[in-house]
């Protein structure tokens, strides 16, 4: 049985990861609407990653004989001045999430819940490839400029990007 403490830690968590999915379903279709699809397709992928994160808590809250309790999500913003900010703003908030998954390793380890300490490797790990991923477009985008032909061809290339279920989930199917 999970302790109350960890069961609202990680309701916190899956209402963060479905804020997070929104916030990057946003981000899809705004540059969707801009034209540039393949910007987009990265977003819609991250949409998809996030919502898997948030089924990968939700199942193991369950299997902990948990309950899972779904509340609001908060707004998120609904448009970006450039893919530079956007891809900013994912870091940021890839930053932030990161703090979130570290107090919940926190919290288990001073629960003494050494299972979900256990589960959560796979988070940490996740967070550092996620912060990688952003700080790498950001870079790339800078290096980019005003450079139309450039951004093009990045966005040409982020179109290729394909969801990959995670580990987690996976290994459910």
């Amino acid at each position: 049985m999970i302790s109350p403490k960890i069961q609202d830690a990680l309701n916190a968590q899956i209402n963060a990861e479905f804020w997070s999915a929104y916030l990057y379903l946003a981000m899809g279709m705004h540059f969707e609407s801009e034209g540039r699809s393949g910007i987009a397709n990265w977003f819609k992928i991250q949409f998809k990653e996030e919502q898997a994160h948030a089924e990968i808590f939700m199942n193991y809250l369950n299997s902990r004989g948990g309950r899972v309790v779904l509340k609001p999500i908060d707004e998120v913003p609904e448009t970006w001045a450039s893919p530079l900010d956007a891809f900013e703003q994912t870091l940021a908030h890839e930053e932030k999430v990161t703090s979130l998954i570290n107090n919940l390793y926190a919290l288990a380890e001073a629960e003494h819940d050494y299972a979900t300490r256990g589960k959560l490797d796979w988070f940490v790990s996740e967070q550092v490839e996620e912060e990688e991923t952003a700080q790498q477009l950001i870079d790339r985008l800078k290096l980019i400029g005003n450079d139309g032909l450039a951004l093009y061809m990045l966005d040409q290339e982020l179109a290729t990007r394909v969801y990959n279920v995670p580990a987690p989930l996976a290994a459910k199917e």
